[in-house]
């Protein structure tokens, strides 16, 4: 191949590079979904942050052995940590829905591979928490006092119950959570995705 055929390849790869710019009204249309996806996003961080100073305040003033409530709150820190986990891979999706342009087709599909990637994390997110209520019930089980103290039997049989109850129900409590404030909005997205693409 001489150096005229390298120019007209380099020429013909080129011109492929180049993807279609969205309009200012196509603008327009997804920056709605996306600010909502993003307000949604900031009211579940916030709440969740409540929900914690909650937990370690009610602990704090509850009355309960020294051992239980180490317990608990090691328990809940422990939880903390895996929110901020997760938490920190969503925070770079708002980061990028506020810096990236809605400038070409590229960026927007780039954009949706980026909201199909936090679904996953999303109830990745519930399931992660399956752990922490196994070993809370086991706490309430161990140091919660009864009048008749549990058997053996009776402790396996609410354990397994639990676990084939929780893990269904928060795999699909993240499914609908994230359906109702992210779903339709990306969605949406997707729409105006598939009309820029014909």
């Amino acid at each position: 191949m001489n150096i005229d055929d390298l120019k007209n390849t380099w020429n013909e790869d080129h011109s492929f590079g180049e993807t279609p710019e969205i309009s200012i009204e196509q603008k327009n249309r997804i920056h709605l979904p996306l600010e909502k996806i993003r307000k949604n996003m900031r009211m579940e961080f916030w709440s969740t942050v409540a929900i914690f100073v909650f937990a370690f305040a009610l602990i704090a003033v509850c009355a309960g052995s020294f051992k239980f409530k180490f317990y608990i709150t090691i328990l809940i820190g422990s939880m903390v940590f895996v929110t901020f986990f997760f938490y920190s891979q969503f925070f770079k999706l708002y980061k990028n829905m506020s810096e990236t342009m809605m400038k070409t087709y590229d960026s927007l599909q780039d954009l949706l591979h980026q909201f199909n990637l936090n679904k996953q994390y999303y109830l990745s997110f519930y399931l992660a928490f399956v752990p922490f209520l196994v070993c809370e019930l086991i706490i309430v089980l161990e140091f919660i006092p009864r009048p008749v103290p549990l058997s053996d039997t009776q402790i396996a049989i609410t354990l397994i119950s639990t676990m084939i109850i929780t893990m269904p129900l928060l795999l699909l409590l993240g499914k609908l959570w994230f359906n109702v404030f992210y779903g339709k909005y990306i969605k949406q997205i997707e729409t105006l995705f598939s009309e820029l693409k014909k």
